[in-house]
């Protein structure tokens, strides 16, 4: 049995030649093909009809298993790297990227010490160096490169956490509160739940904007019991962009950590249509950005930084009698930063991108995507039977088909879907019913807009 286990699974065989090959030849097929499919979801019924027992004691063969995820699972999922998947927040990683992720599947590496990743964590150190420079962040801000946003934010509100501890020393309130909008992302709160602290949710205004003097309340309130307040840089909804400089200035008056929840927006920084917008991110003890929503990298990646690193090391560094080796050094650690030991290099095919591409090159397909929001915002305006809801903040735009119900919009987007024509599903704000688009594909152009436009005719 071992034998055979051996020979069937790590032994370099011609069956292991013909799965490589056959793997290797899908990829090449789905990473340069010039029309992605769109595809939709299928019932469970249906995929157990059409596939079949597929885990056996036999087993089904390579040809056979790679032939059912191809024609039978692959079909079954939406492609969120298709130009008119314009829903939640997309993902368009390139094909740099796409390519390299491969690599770091194959290469057998892992990610979570110097000692044994000593050149994967040196490349993606220079990717989260440079995020850092980007945002204004000192010369020794750092962190490392988690699965997303919502392990982003609760890593970050940990390490605040741990910092508040650290200062109060012995004197410890009843409940520990994390300050933050009303409009802040659902992982706050989830992060929160997690932690059994409290949420200080500030109301904000129609426009949806966190500002200091809800925050001031809020400290004022709360006092020591405050671990963060959370500003958030482009909600998911709509792009908004929450007061950060007005807020960064309370720590004039306040001693807080800041915490930035930019998981989509804060990438429109490295745009100087936008980085105006942005002040006050300079000020952040920690932030997050997501490369698998707008920095074209594939899923998962989060990078979150702290201004101070050895904040995020004292908070997360696990120890155990078989980690001496790694805690006793001074190594850079990627494990030290966040909510995870085990990790996968997860920031490299960001790394080969921005390597191949060039920076430049990032800064103007985020841009592209700031231009058509606005062309397509004028195009919504000029149309009688839409109401644009907000201008857009980035690249999200939000709009009503008048005289739709809920049901309207939802027959329509299954149109779109069945019909193959875009995956843009319902949203509401306020509880009114709207349409949305979240664009942040390069690919997506003016006419694939307006041609789902026309549809709501």
């Amino acid at each position: 049995m071992t034998d055979s286990l051996h020979s069937r699974m790590h032994v370099v065989s011609d069956e292991t030649r013909n799965l490589v090959n056959l793997v290797l030849e899908y990829s090449r097929r789905r990473t340069l093909a010039e029309d992605t499919p769109l595809d939709h979801p299928t019932s469970e019924a249906e995929l157990r009809r059409l596939a079949g027992p597929t885990v056996t004691e036999e087993g089904l063969g390579s040809a056979r298993a790679l032939a059912i995820f191809e024609h039978i699972f692959a079909p079954a999922c939406i492609s969120t790297d298709h130009p008119k998947y314009l829903s939640f927040i997309p993902s368009a990683p390139t094909k740099a990227a796409v390519a390299f992720d491969l690599v770091v599947s194959a290469s057998a590496l892992y990610g979570g010490s110097w000692l044994e990743g000593a050149g994967v964590v040196h490349a993606e150190n220079e990717v989260l160096r440079w995020l850092a420079g980007e945002f204004g962040l000192p010369a020794g801000a750092g962190g490392v490169f988690v699965q997303g946003g919502t392990i982003g934010n609760l890593s970050a509100l940990v390490a605040a956490r741990n910092a508040q501890k650290e200062k109060l020393g012995e004197t410890r309130p009843g409940r520990w509160v994390i300050v933050c909008s009303a409009e802040a992302h659902s992982s706050v709160a989830s992060a929160a739940e997690v932690m059994d602290v409290d949420v200080a949710p500030v109301a904000t205004g129609e426009d949806g904007i966190l500002r200091p003097d809800g925050v001031r309340e809020a400290l004022l309130e709360h006092g020591d019991a405050v671990i963060a307040v959370v500003a958030t840089s482009g909600t998911t909804n709509f792009g908004t962009i929450d007061d950060i400089a007005g807020i960064a200035a309370l720590k004039d008056e306040f001693d807080f950590w800041l915490h930035i929840d930019g998981a989509y927006g804060l990438a429109a920084m490295l745009s100087p249509q936008a980085r105006h917008k942005f002040a006050g991110v300079e000020k952040a003890d920690s932030l997050i950005v997501d490369p698998h929503k707008w920095l074209f990298a594939p899923f998962d990646a989060c990078a979150l930084i702290y201004r101070d690193p050895n904040s995020g090391r004292r908070a997360h560094t696990q120890k155990a009698e078989y980690l001496d080796t790694l805690t006793d050094a001074q190594d850079w650690s990627p494990s030290d930063f966040a909510i995870q030991l085990t990790r996968r290099p997860r920031g490299l095919p960001l790394w080969y991108s921005l390597a191949s591409y060039g920076a430049e090159t990032y800064r103007e397909a985020i841009g592209h995507s700031i231009d058509l929001a606005r062309e397509i915002a004028t195009e919504i305006k000029h149309r009688e039977h839409l109401r644009l809801v907000r201008e857009p903040e980035l690249s999200v735009v939000v709009f009503e088909r008048d005289g739709w119900q809920r049901s309207d919009y939802d027959a329509w987007s299954d149109r779109l879907l069945e019909d193959q024509r875009a995956f843009v599903v319902p949203s509401s704000h306020q509880g009114r019913p709207n349409a949305r688009f979240a664009i942040v594909n390069p690919l997506t152009t003016f006419d694939d807009l307006t041609d789902i436009l026309d549809s709501m005719e």
